[in-house]
């Protein structure tokens, strides 16, 4: 607990107390961990925590949880998600094993069109999306000790779209600065058809508008609704795209202008000056921090 940083509760477990832990670190740095103990209880805040998203997927045994409001009990496969810093409570009241998951916010804020809204929240596991999340999670817990940090690398991406889209689903303010459901579906729709259009370096509003079936009016509403514009939201998912590229040895024989390029950006000196105002250092410091070694362009 101490190593993944979590605030012990005060619950009257009974003794002898025993518990298990495997960790694996993926190339965002998220920690990816597989808990396995006897009853106990994970309340309260921890000061020492970075800022980051948990997530957690309760595997076997029983358990509740208080959001800050109310208590609600947890069946097999529930999520629950929160920011670092907010009061809440899971008791365990049973031997359990549990799949946590912290992920920086630097690794998942450029997904959420309002990240300082995310508060603490359950998605059911039992139907709809939060089943397919569920069992995404499952997944990853079971074949956890078979994984390389590098092999993590699509589950890392997966974890980050299906939080969105569950947020999106259920009207999450994270997800829509506190709009509608209708308007959050929408959003979300309009940014997955943005993701696969990327790399054409002339998408333009226009072009993303008519995809959708709307006036570039209304496009231009549906962003500002969530403090976001079009431009600089199709410029940061194209720079986070790089960058993932940039730390993967997947992509290590590209060159650093192939990359932008692939992407969309129409130039490496424009591509490089977005880099840098964005995550403080060239692409080319970034790659040779991200793989040890200097790659040129």
């Amino acid at each position: 607990m101490q190593r993944l940083r979590l605030p012990i509760g005060r619950f009257a477990a009974p003794e002898p107390f025993q518990a298990s832990v495997s960790c694996l670190v993926s190339p965002l740095g998220m920690d990816f961990a597989v808990m396995s103990a006897t009853p106990q209880e994970i309340s309260g805040r921890n000061p020492n925590q970075p800022a980051a998203v948990w997530l957690v997927v309760l595997l076997e045994g029983e358990a509740t949880f208080w959001d800050g409001v109310a208590t609600t009990t947890l069946s097999t496969g529930d999520i629950l998600y929160g920011p670092t810093g907010t009061d809440a409570a899971l008791r365990l009241t049973s031997n359990f094993r549990m799949l946590f998951i912290s992920a920086p916010r630097v690794a998942l804020d450029h997904r959420l069109l309002a990240p300082m809204a995310l508060r603490v929240g359950r998605f059911g596991g039992a139907k709809g999306l939060g089943h397919v999340f569920s069992g995404l999670l499952r997944g990853t817990a079971e074949a956890l000790l078979d994984l390389s940090s590098e092999q993590l690398r699509p589950v890392e991406l997966a974890v980050t779209e299906f939080l969105v889209a569950n947020l999106a689903a259920e009207d999450s303010p994270a997800a829509l600065g506190g709009a509608g459901a209708a308007r959050a579906a929408h959003l979300h729709r309009v940014c997955q058809t943005m993701e696969t259009l990327l790399s054409d370096p002339e998408l333009s509003l226009e072009q993303v508008a008519a995809a959708d079936g709307i006036s570039t009016r209304s496009l231009q509403k549906l962003f500002a609704s969530a403090n976001q514009s079009f431009s600089t939201y199709l410029r940061s998912r194209r720079l986070e795209r790089c960058r993932l590229d940039l730390s993967s040895p997947i992509c290590a024989s590209l060159s650093i202008s192939e990359i932008c390029f692939r992407w969309g950006f129409n130039g490496s000196a424009h591509f490089s000056r977005a880099f840098k105002e964005r995550y403080g250092v060239s692409p080319r410091a970034y790659r040779r921090a991200a793989l040890g070694k200097d790659e040129g362009e």
